[in-house]
């Protein structure tokens, strides 16, 4: 794979603390990028190059890379994605940068330095557009957090469950709430529901409905099509994805898309058909899921986020019943346009309408 960057900004500052050179650059070998993050204690997919090109080939998404770099060091990454939920008058109103796999610097002084410096050139950078920059943490970030705030990204919790595959199955469905655990039990004995691997254009189109519907029914915008077809184009042929369909007879009930790297399966996109919730679908497909990981040597299961602490949520209280440990690695938010983001609560309130 070949390092395309297109409509990144170029090299954009060069410092030097303890003579040690620093370049900041938009642009690196995909082999020295993906070492970076594949040796790094924090790498994850998000970080990769194949999510790079995942997201420059979405409509709506526009993924830039940043790195701060020491000759052929990496010494910092982040891969903030510009996120577009509506084109036209109300773009500046509705786009903000995320950068799904937060930030990765090399342990030390020297790696937190390096953060400090690529932040502030990315910030300059910026200027007013997008309305934000968030960094959504997959790991624990204290050891980076006096860095961030310094440099105008300010914390702020948030929660999500880790689930353990490391284990026999049978210790893995003990964790799970008593309710859940019978739901599951039953719906194996009865049979009623099956749950297999999404394969073929016609299967990923029912994917896509699926989620459409559960995000229509949620209020909530959903990423364009393109998103799940780059998706399956780029990381499936390197086993970065699955794609699992719950069924009912012919009928799809319920989707579970996941992402692979290293030691761990990324719950990514989920939707279920209401209509057969009495099946428990969603409950069968969680456990199928937990158990292919667990057989296929992933070592957990990351849930994607489960709110802010103190706020109701009911896709927590979903995830809560599998067990898994509570977590809070939180993100990092720097507000680059306050009165355009004060303006965008209404604005996207309204546009909800709409869905």
């Amino acid at each position: 794979m070949k390092t395309l960057v297109q409509g990144a900004p170029p090299n954009t500052g060069f410092f030097t603390q303890n003579q040690t050179p620093l370049s900041i650059v938009n642009t690196l070998p995909c082999s020295q990028w993906s070492q970076f993050v594949a040796q790094h204690p924090h790498g994850n997919i998000f970080n990769t190059p194949e999510m790079f090109e995942v997201f420059r080939h979405s409509r709506g998404y526009e993924p830039e890379l940043w790195a701060a770099v020491n000759g052929a060091r990496i010494l910092a990454l982040f891969v903030p994605v510009r996120v577009t939920l509506w084109d036209g008058p109300l773009r500046p109103f509705v786009t903000r940068a995320i950068a799904y796999g937060g930030v990765l610097a090399a342990p030390g002084e020297e790696g937190a330095w390096a953060l400090g410096c690529l932040l502030q050139k990315y910030k300059e950078q910026v200027g007013g557009f997008p309305l934000f920059t968030e960094l959504r943490h997959l790991s624990d970030s204290s050891a980076l957090q006096s860095v961030l705030t310094d440099g105008g990204f300010s914390f702020s919790p948030q929660l999500n469950y880790l689930v353990d595959l490391a284990r026999p199955p049978e210790a893995m469905m003990a964790s799970i709430s008593y309710r859940t655990r019978r739901h599951i039990r039953h719906g194996l004995r009865q049979g009623t529901v099956t749950v297999r691997e999404a394969d073929g254009p016609e299967q990923i189109a029912h994917c896509y409905d699926l989620l459409s519907r559960t995000y229509r029914a949620a209020g909530v915008p959903l990423a364009d099509r393109s998103l799940f077809d780059a998706a399956c184009e780029v990381l499936r042929p390197k086993n970065m994805i699955r794609c699992t369909l719950a069924w009912v007879g012919s009928t799809p009930v319920a989707v579970s898309i996941d992402l692979l790297y290293r030691e761990t399966v990324y719950g990514w996109y989920g939707g279920v058909d209401r209509a057969f919730g009495s099946h428990n679908p969603n409950e069968l497909l969680t456990w199928h899921v937990f158990e292919w990981g667990s057989t296929h040597g992933y070592r957990r299961y990351d849930w994607g986020g489960a709110g802010t602490p103190g706020e109701a949520y009911g896709v927590r209280d979903f995830k809560a019943k599998f067990g898994g440990e509570v977590v809070s690695f939180g993100r990092n938010v720097c507000i680059h346009a306050p009165f355009r983001f004060r303006m965008s609560r209404t604005v996207y309130q309204i546009c909800r309408r709409w869905l």
